[in-house]
């Protein structure tokens, strides 16, 4: 274990579910709470990437939980928060990661299917993965154990217009507005929920996914001239989970290279 986990960001006798991390942001998010000292639930629809995530985390030697999950499937997403409170005794932190970017084109061609498809993941799996959370927060806090960090992945959609993409950002900015007003209602049980919207940055997801730019194009965009890496993120998702941001909540961190204010 690092020293790192002693530290006023250590992360040592803490557990932090997160969502879609068997891959790509989340799973940099898992590696480091794990490199911190934290324990890690990791929830993600494909059972082989699960277990092939969970080996990586397992080598900071923390405790690591996998499960199949489609946060998509309320009763789902209900089962699999109480298996994992059965399992880890408490989560201290909750990362909402989870998402799709459905497919891109012209807003006036978009389906009805792919719109929805997009908000089920991205919007109504949000909704259930951290109303499950704040529950089992509130419960703690109403037992004498009051407080935990709820972090949620956004999107530049949320402060920048993108052709193509409505769906993804009608997601991305209703978590916002639900995140808000979370931070706002259960603030006095110690909870603290905030955003981290990530910029270009190299992921499963953002390699797979068409754009109307070449990759050389949107590096160019960014006054930092590249992308961003999944490990680049991590520091601001130990530290809102950490004890040193006990009285930050509320916000949206932009992590861009500078994009967005160029």
């Amino acid at each position: 274990m690092s020293a790192a986990a002693d530290s006023l960001f250590g992360l040592r006798g803490k557990v932090a579910l997160i969502t879609g991390a068997n891959t790509g942001l989340g799973l940099g998010y898992a590696e480091a709470i794990a490199a911190h000292g934290g324990d890690v639930v990791i929830w993600g629809r494909r059972e082989a990437k699960n277990a092939e995530a969970a080996r990586i985390l397992e080598r900071y030697g923390g405790r690591v939980l996998a499960q199949t999950v489609d946060v998509s499937d309320e009763q789902r997403v209900i089962d699999a928060m109480g298996e994992a409170l059965a399992t880890m005794g408490r989560l201290d932190c909750v990362i909402v990661n989870a998402g799709i970017s459905g497919s891109r084109g012209p807003f006036t061609a978009m389906t009805t299917e792919d719109y929805h498809s997009v908000i089920a993941v991205g919007q109504h799996g949000a909704f259930y993965t951290l109303r499950e959370a704040v529950r089992h927060m509130v419960a703690r806090a109403e037992a004498g154990d009051p407080g935990g960090s709820l972090i949620v992945t956004g999107s530049l959609t949320m402060i920048m217009g993108r052709p193509y993409r409505e769906h993804y950002a009608a997601a991305k900015g209703a978590v916002l507005a639900m995140t808000r007003g979370i931070a706002v209602e259960f603030a006095r049980y110690g909870i603290r929920a905030n955003v981290v919207a990530p910029g270009r940055i190299e992921t499963e997801l953002g390699s797979s996914t068409p754009s109307i730019e070449s990759r050389e194009q949107m590096a160019a965009e960014v006054p930092m001239k590249r992308f961003g890496t999944a490990a680049e993120l991590g520091g601001i998702i130990v530290y809102l989970m950490s004890d040193a941001a006990s009285y930050h909540t509320g916000d949206l961190i932009v992590v861009d290279g500078g994009l967005s204010c160029a």
